[in-house]
């Protein structure tokens, strides 16, 4: 018997766009010998199922169902493709939970922490993960520009803390652009990192939960054509996307251990995409996403794809995992 699978996508926030592409990539790719799949739309405003005439029916968020004339629809497995909140943050995670539905992602603790660079730095720092320097602020804070060079030096890098897809993020060159780089930062998230400028070599590792283990899939190197991998280099081509990465046996055998464990510490499950830098011959971590882009032109399934696992194949181990 076919199994009933939402795949929820959009979001409610600046990455919304994005995630109703990987949404609508998921929806196309997953067998339909298999599935039935139903393409749900997560915003602040409404929750609804949108069928093949873009009709929109309402989500029941009592049991997540949906009823289509008469007949009512339930879930077997949801595929979370939402970036950002409420899907990225554990909302979605704890409501999924309480309900009892398998769900793609992982779960809402770990969810959580991921989403919030700080806590997902200061969980890591003990275990001897390394990273940048940083500095906090929270909105209302004092600003001491001074301070924060003494911490991090510049060039430094200023992010929402708990923001995805380079929104909210600059690249700060000198003492005076530090204000407009924090406003920006605001406009994102009330809490902001800053973080030291790390120069050496990017990439970008993908790791999932494959047939039952643990798969670090091939490494990508990250060349911005940008002063940094920001949303233009993300999503408007201004970046190369080199799989597998440029690295020297050492290297690769670094990052690959480096992700693992970092997986593994956190007991993830599911697709996890972690960006590092290579300063000094060391990975440091800057973030890791846990709701990667999900397109035919995004990172992890490019990986996916050197290491011979399909779209169609990518998905539906995913929903095989959450089953289990």
């Amino acid at each position: 018997m076919k199994k009933n699978i939402a795949i929820i996508m959009g979001g409610y926030s600046s990455e919304y766009k994005i995630s109703l592409k990987s949404g609508n990539v998921v929806y196309e790719a997953l067998d339909p010998e298999k599935y039935n799949a139903y393409r749900i739309h997560i915003f602040k405003d409404k929750w609804v199922y949108v069928d093949e005439e873009e009709t929109e029916f309402s989500i029941d968020k009592n049991d997540f169902s949906i009823n289509v004339g008469s007949f009512k629809t339930t879930f077997d497995c949801v595929f979370n493709a939402i970036h950002g909140a409420p899907g990225e943050n554990g909302y979605m995670q704890g409501y999924f939970e309480l309900l009892g539905i398998p769900h793609t992602s992982c779960n809402m603790y770990q969810a959580a922490i991921t989403f919030n660079k700080r806590d997902l730095l200061s969980v890591l720092k003990p275990y001897g993960v390394k990273t940048a320097e940083s500095y906090y602020l929270n909105y209302g804070d004092p600003i001491d520009e001074q301070a924060i060079i003494n911490k991090v030096g510049l060039p430094c890098f200023v992010k929402a803390n708990k923001a995805g897809s380079s929104f909210g993020v600059s690249k700060v060159h000198k003492k005076e652009a530090i204000n407009e780089a924090i406003e920006i930062a605001f406009k994102e998230d009330d809490e902001i990192i800053i973080e030291s400028f790390l120069e050496g070599k990017e990439v970008s590792v993908g790791v999932i939960t494959y047939k039952g283990e643990t798969k670090v899939l091939p490494i990508t190197e990250i060349v911005s054509e940008n002063d940094f991998f920001d949303y233009e280099a993300k999503y408007q081509g201004k970046s190369q996307e080199i799989t597998p990465a440029r690295l020297s046996q050492e290297e690769e055998n670094k990052v690959h251990k480096q992700a693992k464990k970092i997986y593994e510490i956190l007991k993830m499950t599911g697709f996890s995409r972690s960006e590092f830098i290579f300063k000094n011959g060391e990975p440091h971590l800057l973030e890791m996403n846990t709701i990667p882009g999900l397109t035919k032109e995004s990172i992890l399934p490019q990986q996916a794809e050197v290491a011979g696992i399909s779209l169609a194949e990518l998905f539906d181990n995913a929903i095989e995992e959450a089953l289990k």
